[in-house]
């Protein structure tokens, strides 16, 4: 089965956003600077349409590796929101893109093949729906904060990986505001370069472990009934 992972920036006192994240204000005051190191990464620049940028180094092999892992997504609204001003069209997600939202809404096709599909029923239907989309494929959970800490407090989220950016920003949004005790994070890979460290993450949680022993006792359910 696809795997369900989140990449997300974050400085060393543990924000993903500054404060004051609007539509024209994205990440909030200051919180670009999380991500400056991407920038430079030839690979994210091709999903800015852009050109230039360093190519074969580790942090562009990473980026990479993210964007081509992911078969759908999955945001919050207000993420959406602060986005929809920006990105470029073609946006740089390439594939469907299912944002969490109280309000029904058309799906907005753009080049490229991204749709943004609008989902009212809660993160389980979103998944259902990113899942069937990707095709095989992994499904990314985008953010913001809130969203990514509702896929975590419901055992959806299986993979984390933090970039780490060598910045203080002393106020904003914490990823792990309200986190339960009993989530624990299993150091896969950690990665480093000037600019950032990267810290990939398997997380184990009581609803994590519930969820991945049923999926493996229906597999072998599967198995033997195919087999009678």
């Amino acid at each position: 089965m696809s795997a369900v992972f989140a990449s997300l920036g974050m400085s060393l006192d543990g924000f993903i956003a500054g404060p004051n994240a609007r539509p024209g204000n994205p990440l909030g005051d200051d919180g670009l600077r999380i991500h400056e190191w991407v920038e430079e990464a030839e690979a994210w620049r091709e999903r800015q349409s852009m050109t230039g940028g360093t190519a074969g180094n580790q942090d562009d092999e990473i980026v990479r590796e993210t964007f081509e892992r992911a078969g759908a997504y999955i945001m919050g609204r207000r993420m959406f929101a602060e986005g929809e001003v920006g990105w470029p069209d073609p946006p740089p997600f390439r594939a469907p893109v299912f944002v969490l939202t109280h309000t029904s809404r058309e799906p907005w096709v753009r080049q490229g093949g991204t749709t943004f599909h609008f989902v009212t029923e809660g993160p389980q239907a979103a998944l259902a729906l990113a899942r069937k989309a990707a095709g095989g494929n992994d499904v990314q959970v985008c953010g913001g904060a809130d969203t990514v800490r509702q896929f975590l407090a419901a055992g959806l989220l299986e993979e984390l990986e933090i970039h780490l950016a060598p910045i203080v920003l002393g106020v904003g949004t914490r990823l792990f505001d309200g986190a339960s005790p009993d989530l624990r994070l299993q150091p896969v890979r950690v990665a480093g370069s000037p600019k950032v460290t990267h810290v990939a993450y398997r997380i184990d949680s009581p609803r994590t472990r519930t969820r991945q022993s049923g999926a493996v006792q229906d597999h072998e359910h599967r198995k033997e009934t195919a087999g009678a």
